[in-house]
């Protein structure tokens, strides 16, 4: 569809037409919040009018984020020139008479490409173009004393963030988004800006088989980069994982613990509710409390990660279910079971 500018959603859409369809294709890395992106759409769509011989495309950098990162856009507006599948030019910023002037030249060259050489990575995506020599033997292995500084770097901070920039002034979107989700998680974390170090922004892509930044790792295992880690924000998957590995603020933590334990006067936690146990234990401590006419609040564990692991140690006992009066663990599922029996669980819980 020459003469009109499409937004490339997906990277598919961008590698069909670099990959497959060939040709000349132009693509404009915007953002909806930029005003100098804003004011080069029209000059982007009118030269898009009066060039059908080339494709020319839109993508929205911090949304498309595989595309953004495998042409290396740390800014917007940022125009790139493909021709046969070659990075062939790059022009950072808003210039309407530039934009004409690089279309008008590689329309009509003809000759070698001479440009900025890169390969199509396996994901569909022209990668990143780059002129520096070396960054091929940068990626395509890992001597034992690199491979050992990388180790180092990643294991240097329990939470470590390889991003572009520093948590203070990020120097992409993607690295943004991450950084806020760290922020509001309440964690601490290590960082190291990879545009500070070609040699480790390469090898890191070898050393994680992951080719794009942000890369997060926790206790030294690469958990993902930015989609993942929104994503795994989202559903609570992230809050677990640090949970789980004890990175949550103990402050903080211990205060929610204090808060859901004093929800009620006689607090449950189990797994499941009341109406539907989901094991054994929890429903036999669930009838006792029923049959001494208690009236009890609860707490379903499974549904929550962070309270069903910090509970274990605040309470210093590991299973469950649990049973609180007064803010204080009265025991276990035996515990309550045992002073039921003896008479003693209806006197302990209305004291």
């Amino acid at each position: 569809m020459a003469g009109v500018v499409r937004d490339a959603s997906a990277k598919e859409d961008l590698d069909n037409a670099v990959t497959k369809q060939g040709g000349l294709v132009v693509v404009h890395f915007w953002a909806s919040w930029c005003e100098p992106s804003k004011a080069m759409e029209p000059v982007f769509a009118q030269l898009a009018a009066e060039t059908p011989q080339a494709q020319f495309f839109r993508v929205e950098a911090e949304e498309q984020s595989d595309i953004s990162e495998a042409y290396d856009v740390t800014a917007v507006p940022l125009f790139i020139w493909i021709k046969e599948g070659v990075v062939v030019d790059k022009m950072q910023g808003a210039n309407a008479p530039e934009l004409a002037n690089k279309v008008a030249k590689w329309v009509n060259d003809a000759g070698p490409l001479t440009g900025l050489k890169t390969e199509t990575p396996s994901n569909g995506v022209a990668a990143a173009a780059t002129t520096a020599p070396t960054q091929g033997a940068a990626t395509a292995s890992l001597s034992e004393a690199e491979k050992g500084k990388l180790h180092e770097l990643v294991n240097s901070n329990k939470i470590m963030l390889f991003m572009k920039g520093s948590p203070e002034e990020p120097r992409c979107g993607f690295s943004r988004k991450v950084v806020n989700v760290l922020k509001d998680q309440d964690v601490e974390f290590g960082s190291f800006d990879i545009l500070s170090d070609e040699a480790v922004r390469q090898g890191m892509k070898t050393y994680a088989n992951w080719p794009t930044f942000p890369q997060l790792y926790v206790d030294g295992e690469l958990l993902g980069g930015c989609d993942i880690i929104l994503e795994m924000n989202e559903n609570g998957e992230l809050k677990q994982v640090f949970a789980e590995k004890g990175l949550l603020p103990k402050e903080s933590l211990e205060s929610r613990l204090e808060n859901v334990i004093n929800q009620s006067t006689t607090m449950l936690f189990m797994k499941g509710t009341p109406d539907a146990p989901r094991c054994g234990f929890s429903k036999k401590v669930v009838n006792a409390l029923n049959e001494e006419g208690i009236e009890f609040g609860s707490f379903d564990i499974l549904e929550d990660e962070e309270v069903r692991q910090g509970l274990k140690t605040y309470s210093n006992w590991p299973t469950y279910p649990q049973l609180y009066y007064k803010g204080e663990l009265l025991g276990g599922c035996d515990i309550v079971l045992e002073m039921k029996a003896n008479g003693e669980l209806k006197s302990a819980l209305t004291e």
